[in-house]
Formats: C-alpha cells, sequence, structure tokens
C-alpha cells in the first residue's frame, strides 16, 4: 500500500498526540519537556509553524519550528517508529523550509542527540552542515550536535 500522508499545520486537537509521539520518539531517557500544554502553546504562538503529518486519523509525524528576524530553529522532528524510512520527515523538513523561504528566513538551526547518529545522517542527507558540539545540552552527559543549512 502507498504512503502518502497529509501534510498540514496542526490544530490545538493535536497537542496531546504530538507531545506523547515526542515523549516516547525523541525525549526517552529525557525529563518530558514538550508536554501537551507546550505543544498547545506552540501550536497558538504566531511565531511558530507546528506540522503534521497525518495518516488516516493518526499523526504519523510532526515537526515544530521557532521563527526569528531571518533564521529559523527547527526545534523538534519527530516521525511515528513504524513510519521510518518512507521519506516522511523528509518531505516534513522540505514544506518547513519551503514555509520559511517564503518569510525571508536565510538560515535553519537545530540540534540533533551527538549519540543518534541516524538523525545527523539524516539531517545532512538534506544539506544541513555540522557547526559543532554543546557538552550537556540535553542534560548531563547527553551532548548535541548543532547542524545548520543556508537557505539563501
Amino acid at each position: 500500500m502507498l504512503f502518502i500522508p497529509d501534510i498540514r499545520l496542526a490544530v490545538t486537537q493535536d497537542a496531546r498526540p504530538i507531545a506523547e509521539l515526542s515523549r516516547d520518539a525523541i525525549e526517552q531517557g529525557l525529563p518530558w519537556s514538550w508536554t501537551p500544554k507546550r505543544v498547545r502553546d506552540a501550536i497558538r504562538d504566531p511565531a511558530i509553524n507546528v506540522v503534521v503529518a497525518q495518516w488516516r486519523d493518526a499523526i504519523a509525524g510532526f515537526g515544530i519550528m521557532q521563527y526569528a528576524d531571518d533564521s529559523a530553529h527547527l526545534a523538534l522532528l519527530a516521525v511515528h517508529p513504524l513510519q521510518r524510512h518512507r521519506g516522511l520527515g523528509a518531505r516534513m523538513v522540505r514544506w518547513l523550509e519551503a514555509s520559511a523561504r517564503i518569510a525571508g528566513i536565510r538560515q535553519i538551526r537545530l540540534e540533533a542527540r551527538a549519540d543518534n547518529r541516524s538523525a545527523i545522517a539524516f539531517y545532512r542527507s538534506l544539506q544541513f552542515v555540522p557547526l559543532g558540539q554543546v557538552a550537556a545540552y540535553y542534560q548531563p552527559g547527553i551532548d548535541a550536535v548543532q547542524l545548520e543549512k543556508k537557505l539563501t
């Protein structure tokens, strides 16, 4: 069966499934930071795009990107484990990049757990370039790799 989920902006009813996917797919081993309330606040914030990939009645993935004057920060991106390796993450990143370009954004930055080699390889495949490493970014013992993509 062909897997082509709809990609759309999130609505407040999406906050709980987004938060739960973040907790289970991204924040494992960390305190739950992206709670339903925090996600709901992000959905309502005009300086943040929250995008979801919906497959039938379920959230298959999501991305949260925060905007500044000429740069953006991809705060979170997750694909449900059963939906990975089908191009969904790349489609969501391209959707967010297109929105950023329209908004006049020149660069997108993000952090990935330094121990998550598959995430780092994924972002590199999308032309994100490592900038450096930040010690204890997530908590003691869990470093981050910062990556950036120039849009101009």
